[in-house]
């Protein structure tokens, strides 16, 4: 899965290409890491509830020359809110979820109301903590990857 900035889909104009098709990816969390002196903290990003909630995705099925069916899909990033300002410089686009039924329409065409539903999401509905720097490594695949460390918590 692959990154989309949302001024790169503007630009291109790709929301409306019939080809992408519109995606929720849900999720529980996401991680980000800041640098830190001379390493990379990993932080824990969800919601403040612990609710799910659900990245603004595309996603495309084409024949490649050798006829073979490639699937691709890609989250749409978005300029940070506040809670992630400091640790990185976009963030995933988190549908509202009143939004999931207009993003999931095919039919729906206006791009200023597409392009609205990616601003960054609301800070205060959101939280934030360490995590352990096994969450760096993919054969640390368990729920200690996202416990947090007792070091700081920030919600805003």
């Amino acid at each position: 899965m692959g990154l989309a900035g949302l001024e790169r889909l503007s630009q291109k104009n790709r929301l409306l290409k019939n080809h992408f098709r519109r995606v929720p990816f849900p999720a529980d969390g996401f991680y980000e890491w800041k640098k830190e002196g001379k390493g990379k903290q990993p932080y824990s990003f969800g919601m403040a509830d612990d609710s799910l909630f659900a990245f603004a995705g595309l996603w495309d099925r084409r024949k490649n020359p050798q006829s073979e069916i490639i699937e691709k899909c890609s989250t749409i990033t978005t300029t940070p809110n506040a809670l992630l300002a400091d640790v990185h410089d976009r963030m995933p686009a988190i549908l509202p979820v009143d939004d999931y039924d207009v993003w999931l329409d095919p039919g729906f065409k206006g791009t200023d109301d597409l392009k609205e539903m990616l601003r960054p999401f609301e800070a205060y509905l959101m939280k934030r903590y360490p995590v352990s720097t096994r969450v760096n490594l993919v054969k640390n695949d368990d729920p200690d990857c996202a416990a947090e460390l007792k070091q700081q918590s920030v919600t805003v």
